[in-house]
C-alpha cells in the first residue's frame, strides 16, 4: 500500500519545525528515522497532512555526560548509541539492550527520541528509561519542560507530549558506584518485539548487601510496567536466593499482559517472573564488582 496524500517539509531549524508543529498541531507529524512512522502510514493507520522532516537538524543528536547525568539528543540513531563508550560505561544497562532492538539495518536509521514518542509497550526503550529514572525534554514554541518517565508514557501509542510538543533530548542518571544492571527478554526470532522483556538495576551498600533494585518490564502491559516494589524483599537481604524466589512470585502477580498469538497471558506472567529473577540475579553478580 502507499500513504494518503500529505504536505512534506524539510525543517531548517528546531525553531522552524516548532512552529510547523504549533500551526498544524496533531495534523503534523515528525519525521525522524521513520522506522514506525512510515510503515504505519503505507498501511493508512497514520495519515498525518505535514509531514516534518527532522533529519537535517544535527542539533538534535548527539550524546553528552554532564556530571551524573547523561543526555542524548532524539534524533541520535541508535546505532551510534550502541558504539558509544559514554554511554557504554555510564549505561550498560542502554548499550546491553540495544542489540535486542530489531535489526542492524532498522538501528542504523532509528532513532531514541522517535522509539519512545512512538511508545510501543513492547518496545525495548520505554522500559530502559523507566527503570533508569530518566526523564525527557518536551519543546514547542512556548518553552520547554522535562517529564519524567514514569510520567510519560499514558497507554500504548501514547505519551504525555502535547500536539504542539516535540521530544527533543532524553536525560538518565550514569551509573553509580557498587551498582549492577541487565537486560534480558524472549522473543520468538531475534529482532523481534519481545514477548516479555526485564530491565533491571540494583545497587550494593558498603556493607555488601543489595540497598536498591529497579525493575521495569516490556511487553507486560500498555505502557512500560515498573515492578521495582516488588523487589522490596531484597533490600539488606542476608539470603540473596530466597529474596529472589519471593521477587519472582510477586512480580508474576504484579503484571497484567494482555495475551497474543505467540505467547498467552498466563505464559507471559511465567515470563516476567523467571526473567526478573535471572536478570537480578546477574546484576547483583555484576554489582560485587562494580
Amino acid at each position: 500500500m502507499k500513504p494518503a496524500s500529505f504536505r512534506y517539509v524539510a525543517a531548517r531549524s528546531l525553531g522552524h519545525a516548532l512552529a510547523l508543529k504549533a500551526e498544524h498541531g496533531g495534523e503534523a507529524s515528525f519525521l525522524a528515522g521513520g522506522q514506525s512512522l512510515v510503515p504505519t502510514m503505507n498501511f493508512r493507520l497514520a495519515q498525518p497532512a505535514v509531514l516534518i522532516d527532522l533529519n537535517p537538524l544535527h542539533e538534535l543528536s548527539g550524546i553528552a555526560r554532564d556530571g551524573g547525568h547523561v543526555r542524548i539528543g532524539a534524533l541520535t540513531r541508535y546505532r551510534t548509541l550502541e558504539r558509544d563508550a559514554t554511554v557504554a560505561e555510564a549505561s550498560p544497562l542502554m548499550t546491553e539492550a540495544l542489540p535486542h532492538i530489531a535489526h542492524p539495518q532498522i538501528r542504523n536509521r532509528g532513532t531514541l527520541g522517535g522509539n519512545l514518542a512512538h511508545a510501543d509497550p513492547a518496545s525495548e526503550m520505554p522500559a530502559i528509561v523507566v527503570a533508569l529514572q530518566g526523564r525527557l525534554r518536551a519543546q514547542s514554541v512556548k518553552g520547554e519542560r522535562w517529564i519524567a518517565a514514569a510520567d510519560f508514557f499514558l497507554r500504548a501509542l501514547t505519551t504525555a507530549l502535547a500536539p504542539d510538543e516535540m521530544l527533543t533530548a532524553i536525560e538518565v542518571p550514569a551509573r553509580a558506584a557498587r551498582s549492577g544492571s541487565c537486560f534480558m527478554e524472549v522473543a520468538r526470532r531475534r529482532g523481534d518485539f519481545a514477548m516479555m522483556g526485564v530491565a533491571v538495576i540494583v545497587t550494593r551498600g558498603a556493607d555488601g548487601r543489595c540497598d536498591g533494585a529497579r525493575l521495569a518490564l516490556c511487553g507486560a502491559g500498555d505502557t512500560p510496567v515498573d515492578v521495582s516494589a516488588a523487589a522490596a524483599a531484597l533490600a539488606g537481604a542476608g539470603d540473596e536466593e530466597a529474596a529472589l524466589a519471593e521477587i519472582a512470585a510477586a512480580v508474576e502477580k504484579a503484571v497484567d499482559p494482555s495475551g497474543n498469538i505467540h505467547a498467552s497471558k498466563g505464559y507471559q506472567r511465567h515470563l516476567a517472573g523467571v526473567l526478573a529473577q535471572r536478570a537480578l540475579r546477574t546484576a547483583l553478580e555484576r554489582a560485587r564488582h562494580g
